[in-house]
């Protein structure tokens, strides 16, 4: 092509794709950044270091803030986890049961329990129970009742993690085990679900991080101080001494176990989509 004819030829107008990306990618850096600096004046960090940054009060929470409230968050986390796998299990078996009342009743339970808020739910295990049942006591006392409030909400939701994980199983698996002899309970039990559980072990993973910060409305069933999660005994100080601080280091043992069980979610999800590869 001579020279004539390229001038003939019309010329683009504009900025190419690519250009607008890194114009776009070059603008919402800086907001960000204006954002951070607008923040960071206008903040006035004196009052906020006074009320929420404390040295001596944070001192005065060691050990009791590991050794007691962590742990019992802990403790009720675990439980109510236990508790809602094995219930979720079963009602995820209900839902895919070719018997009409199973579904039903595995239907209705799921979309009760997954639409109520969780605070309903103890309030109900805490008030309404007793009132129905007079001089009834739940096994455990408050850490029964806190199991049983966790595992009720954490059943709804991981009853269709089962689901979701049992039929991503392939069907040639359950045609395998039944033309080797296996009968559909035991085909089940030894071949599907253990597959199923290396496929949900991430959501299984962030639903453990959900019932861990949920684990804060234990303190609706009346707890002693000896039985005060993180979030109640973050309170109780925070009353006594006038002070956020214990707040805020409740906070921080929070993210104390969510932060790496986030990690592990998503290491296991990484691990998941390489298999499918």
């Amino acid at each position: 092509m001579t020279g004539a004819e390229a001038e003939l030829q019309p010329r683009r107008k504009g900025l190419t794709r690519r250009q607008k990306r890194s114009l776009s990618r070059g603008a919402q850096y800086v907001v960000f950044v204006a954002a951070v600096i607008v923040f960071a004046v206008s903040a006035d960090w004196d009052r906020l270091r006074n009320q929420f940054a404390q040295w001596d009060i944070a001192q005065r929470m060691w050990p009791d803030v590991i050794t007691l409230a962590l742990k019992n968050t802990v403790l009720y986390t675990v439980s109510g986890f236990a508790l809602g796998l094995v219930l979720g299990l079963v009602i995820a078996l209900m839902r895919l049961s070719s018997v009409g009342p199973y579904r039903w009743v595995a239907g209705i339970y799921i979309e009760i329990f997954r639409g109520l808020p969780a605070l309903l739910i103890f309030v109900f295990i805490g008030v309404a129970v007793p009132l129905a049942f007079p001089g009834t006591e739940i096994v455990g006392g408050t850490y029964g009742k806190a199991a049983l409030g966790l595992g009720l909400i954490g059943a709804a939701y991981m009853a269709e993690t089962f689901r979701a994980g049992i039929q991503a199983v392939p069907k040639g698996q359950m045609e395998a085990a039944r033309s080797l002899g296996f009968s559909p309970a035991r085909a089940m039990i030894s071949i599907i679900i253990p597959q199923a559980f290396r496929i949900i072990l991430p959501p299984l993973t962030n639903e453990f991080i959900m019932l861990f910060k949920d684990s804060s409305l234990v303190l609706l069933l009346g707890v002693t101080l000896e039985e005060r999660e993180l979030s109640k005994y973050g309170r109780d100080l925070a009353s006594t001494t006038a002070n956020s601080t214990p707040i805020l280091v409740a906070g921080l043992c929070y993210l104390l176990v969510t932060i790496p069980l986030g990690f592990v979610a998503r290491r296991l999800e990484a691990k998941a989509q390489e298999a499918v590869k």
